[in-house]
């Protein structure tokens, strides 16, 4: 038998203990030991349920507790979750997160101290919830050499652009009705700022690359200034807007890697990824572009990949898994500006064929797109592929003259 602990006791927490104790038999055929959770910590109590006996609220009692090897960090956020996992860790003690905000920030130096302590340190919960990634990347494209990685990683604002898209719902009436299903946060910030998917895609970024990228190295754009008017536009260029986070090796050898809003053409498999669910696009050199879809996040999705993990840690107790990336540095990842892109521009002028022709000159080729109920004086068109920080020096020019550039999307080759 293997004893376990599991800190926090939230919607992934209960899920885990649900998953574990509802499962029991076939996680023990699988992991060839019986796991029982002796310690479930949480601040809060929790007097009628069936696990009362297990609840501390001292981590403590599990960190000086020999008999616990595996321990599930659930918690959420730096602190105390980082802490106590490190502790964990020196203590000779396998974990086991869905946190991605800690892997993000401390993947590197947590890996590197399991590697030291000869136990494991997993994570695949912490990018897309229930569907399998970080396992995959590490093994089963592990002949590969990655080229890119691009993906709706977030369910919440895929939720609301969807809506927009289907719907004709504005951004704040899809936002509330996102918050009404529980799909987002009274906060819902960490979402519609795209720090969330910003993690995902640091951490999927440092696996397949080999070194870490840290969340403040990625330009991180959110979807609070996507209009009606924008997805409109992206229908009549031929696709939609999607929140994607990407990265790929630049000729330079650094990383090129962004989250933002782009126009995705309708033939991607990524643009008809919709509502909650998430599309992670990996693309190798020997398999081509694979695809992983699901929900990316939700009770039991999450709790069955955190199991999943647990099971590992208790097959490897022996055979360390391999999992591991270096330290990255302030020079690995490239000034997005200087990533050659496309361009979608929505402006309002006072004269639209001069400002059109202004444009032109200033920007190369350009394509203009017309919608039917476009306001007086409005303006959008897609610029020809140069680096980005060229576009912007045009744009600027172009505000200069009086045109008004009310948003820009790029156009994601996927």
């Amino acid at each position: 038998m293997v004893q376990i602990a599991v800190m926090g006791y939230g919607v992934v927490g209960s899920g885990v203990v649900e998953v574990l104790t509802t499962h029991t038999d076939n996680i023990a055929k699988r992991a060839k030991e019986e796991i029982r959770i002796k310690y479930i910590l949480d601040l809060r109590d929790f007097p009628d349920s069936p696990f009362a006996d297990t609840f501390t609220k001292s981590f403590e009692d599990i960190i000086n507790d020999p008999e616990v090897r595996v321990v599930v960090e659930v918690m959420g956020g730096l602190n105390p979750a980082f802490e106590y996992t490190r502790r964990c860790l020196e203590a000779g003690k396998s974990v086991v997160t869905s946190n991605k905000e800690l892997v993000a920030a401390k993947g590197a130096e947590l890996l590197k101290l399991a590697q030291e302590k000869n136990v494991n340190f997993l994570f695949e919960a912490s990018v897309g919830g229930g569907i399998p990634i970080i396992r995959p990347i590490s093994q089963c494209l592990a002949a590969n050499d990655v080229i890119e990685i691009a993906g709706i990683l977030n369910g919440t604002t895929n939720f609301i652009l969807t809506k927009m898209i289907h719907d004709q719902m504005d951004f704040q009436d899809a936002l509330a009705l996102a918050q009404k299903l529980g799909y987002a946060e009274r906060n819902p910030a960490a979402d519609v700022e795209g720090h969330d998917a910003c993690r995902k895609i640091c951490i999927l970024a440092s696996l397949a690359f080999g070194r870490h990228v840290y969340p403040d190295q990625v330009h991180t754009e959110g979807i609070t200034n996507i209009s009606l008017a924008d997805v409109e536009y992206a229908d009549l260029w031929g696709g939609v807007v999607k929140l994607i986070g990407q990265v790929k090796m630049a000729e330079s050898g650094k990383l090129q890697i962004i989250v933002c809003p782009m126009f995705v053409p309708r033939e991607s498999q990524l643009a008809n990824v919709d509502d909650v669910f998430n599309g992670i696009m990996v693309r190798g050199d020997s398999t081509g572009d694979v695809v992983f879809y699901g929900k990316g996040a939700g009770k039991l999705p999450t709790a069955s990949a955190v199991v999943a993990d647990v099971i590992d840690c208790v097959k490897h107790f022996k055979a360390r898994k391999y999992l591991f990336w270096s330290d990255g540095s302030p020079e690995y990842v490239e000034n997005y500006l200087d990533d050659k892109v496309s361009m979608f521009v929505r402006a309002k002028a006072d004269n639209e064929a001069l400002a059109l022709g202004n444009a032109k000159h200033l920007l190369g080729g350009i394509s203009q797109l017309i919608r039917k109920n476009a306001q007086p004086g409005e303006i959008a068109f897609v610029t020809d592929q140069k680096p980005e920080r060229e576009i912007l020096a045009g744009l600027n020019k172009l505000s200069e003259l009086g045109v008004t550039v009310e948003n820009t999307i790029r156009i994601g080759e996927l």
